[in-house]
């Protein structure tokens, strides 16, 4: 089994990372390096994915290696199609219903490992459960066939970074730490995705994303249960951890003027007056539309980021519908590291 070899502390020595173009010969070499156990930045609909070989530990661990992640947060396992899902995870009604509703596409769904299910034990962090998803993109879906495996894909940045929606923010993070990098353009979604529960009990929203609460609820025909576990528990998926997507600079919420020192991420025609008169700005969408503030998150905050301001200003964003996401993320920027 061929794995990335890598010291997290140097990587002065190691060879820049290849960029494949988004044909037929570079989704087949995607899919051979995966197989072999090397590490691949893949677009999907949501952000660029770390992927690897789901059941092999070893691969698995080079993302742990690569991303310097916490080993007890989970990874999401990513299928072509619902049938090789449901050869890795047990789906009840809900979850079939949900799968049936909205793969391929932004939802995760958090399930039962099935019995003769494959993706291992460090990709799961231990736990009896699987999280899993059919992503919207064609381009994925295509380098997951020719992989012939599950792949495990958080995105790829390094851990607690912004994450990456576009070619160069993976390779301003990983360059020289994967193997290559399959060229897909920008991600139309920008959020990752929504991830949901079906374990014991009613479904559970562990994390809001690319598919909003109230479309899910409306396929279930009923609320969508919170998250409840003891504090200090380990995460049951990815992205729950309190500080997480964050940028050099620190992040201030809901902020309706502008201090010194401080760069403005801006949402909708008008923007709060004090806001209006910082130095350097960007808006998610001068149009207040949601999906395109998405879209713009990451690559929006990295931007602001690389200016090197002390705090990142953010107006405040509707709660309804994508606006959960983007508040999520943004919450999770700001939280204390």
């Amino acid at each position: 089994m061929v794995t990335d070899s890598l010291d997290v502390n140097d990587d002065r020595g190691s060879m820049p990372t290849r960029r494949l173009a988004a044909d037929a010969a570079g989704i087949a070499e995607a899919g051979a390096l995966l197989r072999a156990g090397r590490l691949v930045a893949i677009p999907t609909e949501t952000v660029y994915g770390l992927g690897a070989n789901a059941s092999d530990p070893a691969a698995v661990a080079g993302i742990y290696a690569a991303k310097e992640r916490p080993r007890f947060n989970p990874l999401i396992a990513h299928l072509p199609d619902l049938a090789a899902a449901r050869r890795e995870g047990v789906f009840g009604p809900d979850a079939l219903m949900l799968a049936e509703a909205f793969w391929p596409g932004p939802l995760t769904l958090v399930v039962p490992l099935a019995v003769g299910g494959t993706v291992c034990d460090l990709a799961r962090a231990g736990l009896p459960s699987v999280a899993l998803r059919v992503p919207g993109s064609r381009l994925a879906r295509a380098v997951l066939a020719a992989a012939g495996c599950p792949v495990a894909a958080p995105s790829a940045n390094r851990s607690g970074r912004v994450s990456p929606t576009e070619v160069d923010h993976v390779l301003g993070d990983l360059d020289g730490r994967i193997a290559a990098i399959l060229d897909g353009g920008p991600c139309p979604v920008g959020v990752e995705s929504t991830i949901v529960a079906c374990l014991d009990g009613p479904p559970v929203l562990l994390r809001p994303g690319g598919v909003p609460r109230d479309a899910i609820e409306a396929v279930l025909g009923r609320d969508l249960a919170l998250p409840s576990a003891p504090e200090g528990a380990a995460p049951v998926s990815p992205g729950l951890l309190a500080s997480h997507y964050a940028p050099r600079a620190a992040v201030r919420l809901d902020a309706t003027g502008i201090r010194p020192g401080e760069a403005a991420l801006l949402f909708g025609p008008v923007p709060p007056d004090g806001l209006a008169d910082a130095a350097l700005s960007l808006n998610l969408s001068p149009a207040g539309d949601l999906a395109e503030a998405a879209s713009h998150l990451f690559a929006h905050l990295r931007r602001l980021d690389a200016a090197c301001p002390a705090t990142i200003a953010v107006a405040p964003i509707p709660e309804h519908g994508l606006g959960e996401a983007i508040r999520d993320r943004l919450a999770r920027a700001a939280a204390p590291r």
